[in-house]
């Protein structure tokens, strides 16, 4: 076959391949175009999620006849005035959108620069059928109707109108939240889901597009090094979620996704959040122009620095100094020298014998005793003990040691014998002292009885004696909504309560009276994540997990002694109980002779 060239119609209808994937990619580029062009507050409107209709309204600086028929035309812009592609500060700059657009849609555009009349202009798939004047105000509105109406082998691709609405609203939420000082709506079958106002902070966007509940849980990131600034919000470690989605990434104003950011923040927040709960991210990024390479993929979703690691640098640090000052609001990382001294027991590993079988004493790194260092400094070196206000509050509570020792080979967790902070049980065993998380521990028996339960088919749910009403954003609920049958099965009864709320009526009982808001939410959050053709019974361990997380015993209530040992007893015999459903260690060990090490006698 001899090479030709290829007819203007098909290049555009390659060209929109790469830049328009769904409707979602179109509204990208109208609505970075009315940035562009100066809008101070911009419209948006779809139809069956952007499958039927997309329309962007602005009241920027417009275009005349002319620049709408050159606008239309592949490579043309005028947001390269010369050939320095590298200085380029505009959102586009290519001049392929509309024009690709055009070539698989009905595509409508109606412009007017103040002070002159209006034209309108009509492309159906490639081929002009209509121009004329049009009445509209300064500015510009642009419709795309019909997106691969003549493309069928590109139409079938397309998800559920569901889906593509969920995909519109995140690419409005992240470019509103790139510019505050722009006004922005959005319209869906007839009602607002987005409406924010033009010249509100950055916190102040954040929080409106996010969750109003993260201004109070946040900390402000501020940090200048050489000629590049990183600002934005950082929720406290506490406030986090179970997807990734809610992590705003940045570059001179232009929303990005990069690998190299999003694990920066994950290396940020690594000793302070689980490994399936993700911190909620809001970074802004301003350096030179040349520092940064935005030409790097068609949808300009990715960018290239010249600096990777000065930039990741700046994230982890900055970060991490605007968490630790925000003082005891935020979880402290811990010490170093305090991690390695203590050490997890090993975890069997056949799940069907014992986790504890074949168990090895733990060993203490080689390091002098604080306590001892502390002597050795002075003669004074216990006499600021005496002052009270160094001392921190008593917060254990012993039990008197009536109850014999058990042997190792019929209880290795030993017999309880106190609790510390509320958190932590202490109990000794036959060959060492035992400290047991009991949040991470009850945790994971949860979880086990629930495996259990459902594979049965017999997970009791409890009636709420007031039905509790969940306010989530509009995505959320619809998730929720459609697996509603599904979660029943789970003991959880849902029902829609309005377009941004579920109504809760019954809870799994053997979760008891727990956090029935961070429930309904904690389960949005991993159906988001799900792929859609799965059934959440294929997905049971992540649903048990997250019902187990809110239905376990937390850190910060008081325990008696026989619920102490019960819980020892019962995880001696629950598999897996070694760790919990986040990977962390439930118990550790402190053997007697690492015991004597320390005192000296060994």
């Amino acid at each position: 076959m001899s090479i030709r060239r290829l007819p203007n119609s098909l290049i555009n209808r390659i060209a929109a391949g790469e830049v328009v994937e769904r409707p979602a990619s179109a509204l990208k580029e109208l609505v970075e175009n009315a940035i562009d062009a100066g809008a101070g507050q911009i419209n948006v409107r779809l139809h069956q999620g952007g499958l039927d209709l997309v329309e962007v309204a602005d009241d920027g600086c417009g275009m005349g006849r002319d620049d709408i028929a050159l606008a239309l035309e592949r490579h043309a812009t005028s947001k390269l005035p010369d050939e320095a592609i590298e200085m380029v500060t505009t959102m586009g700059f290519r001049g392929e959108a509309l024009p690709s657009i055009a070539s698989v849609s009905k595509l409508t555009i109606e412009s007017r620069i103040s002070g002159a009349d209006g034209w309108s202009r009509v492309i159906d798939h490639g081929e002009l059928v209509h121009e004329g004047p049009a009445a509209i105000p300064p500015g510009t509105k642009v419709r795309v109707e019909q997106l691969f109406g003549k493309v069928p082998a590109r139409r079938k691709f397309l998800r559920t109108a569901r889906s593509e609405y969920a995909a519109c609203v995140d690419i409005v939420r992240r470019l509103a939240m790139a510019r505050p000082d722009i006004g922005f709506t959005l319209d869906h079958e007839g009602r607002k889901a987005i409406a924010v106002q033009r010249g509100e902070t950055g916190p102040d966007r954040v929080a409106a597009l996010t969750n109003r509940e993260l201004r109070a849980n946040s900390v402000a990131v501020d940090l200048v090094r050489e000629d590049v600034t990183l600002s934005g919000v950082a929720g406290l470690p506490t406030y986090n979620r179970g997807v990734a989605d809610h992590q705003f990434l940045f570059v001179n104003g232009r929303p990005v996704k990069d690998r190299l950011l999003v694990g920066a923040v994950r290396g940020a927040y690594a000793e302070m959040l689980a490994r399936d709960r993700h911190p909620v991210v809001a970074l802004f990024i301003d350096m030179p122009p040349e520092l940064v390479d935005v030409n790097v993929h068609p949808a300009k979703t990715e960018v290239r620095f010249r600096e990777p690691s000065m930039i990741r640098g700046m994230i982890v640090s900055g970060l991490r100094r605007a968490l630790d000052e925000g003082g005891f609001r935020a979880v402290q990382r811990p010490a170093e020298s305090a991690l390695s001294n203590w050490q997890s027991e090993p975890l069997a590993s056949n799940p069907q014998t014992s986790i504890f079988s074949n168990q090895s004493k733990t060993s203490l790194a080689q390091q002098p005793y604080p306590r001892a260092a502390a002597a050795q400094a002075g003669d004074n070196a216990f006499g600021a003990m005496d002052r009270a206000d160094d001392l921190a509050p008593l917060m254990g509570r012993a039990e008197e040691a009536v109850e014999p020792v058990p042997e190792a080979t019929h209880h290795p967790l030993g017999v309880a014998r106190g609790q510390i902070a509320k958190t932590y049980i202490v109990a000794e065993a036959e060959d060492g002292l035992v400290i047991v998380d009991q949040h991470a521990a009850h945790e994971r028996l949860v979880l086990e009885r629930m495996r259990k339960a459902v594979e049965g088919g017999s997970v009791a749910s409890q009636a709420l004696l007031m039905a509790e009403v969940v306010e989530l954003d509009e995505n959320a609920c619809d998730r929720l909504d459609s697996r509603a049958a599904e979660l029943s099965e789970f003991g959880l009864e849902l029902e829609r309560f309005g377009p941004s709320a579920m109504l809760v009526r019954a809870t799994p009982a053997m979760l008891g009276a727990g956090d029935v808001k961070g429930l309904v939410t904690d389960l949005a959050d991993e159906l988001g994540a799900y792929d859609e053709a799965l059934s959440l019974k294929e997905r049971i361990d992540h649903v048990a997990s997250t019902m187990a997380c809110h239905g376990s015993v937390r850190a910060g209530r008081i325990l008696n002694v026989a619920e102490m040992n019960a819980l020892l007893r019962e995880m001696e015999v629950t598999p897996h109980s070694g760790q919990c459903n986040h990977g962390r260690p439930t118990w550790v060990k402190l053997a007697l002779g690492d015991v004597e090490k320390l005192f000296g006698r060994k």
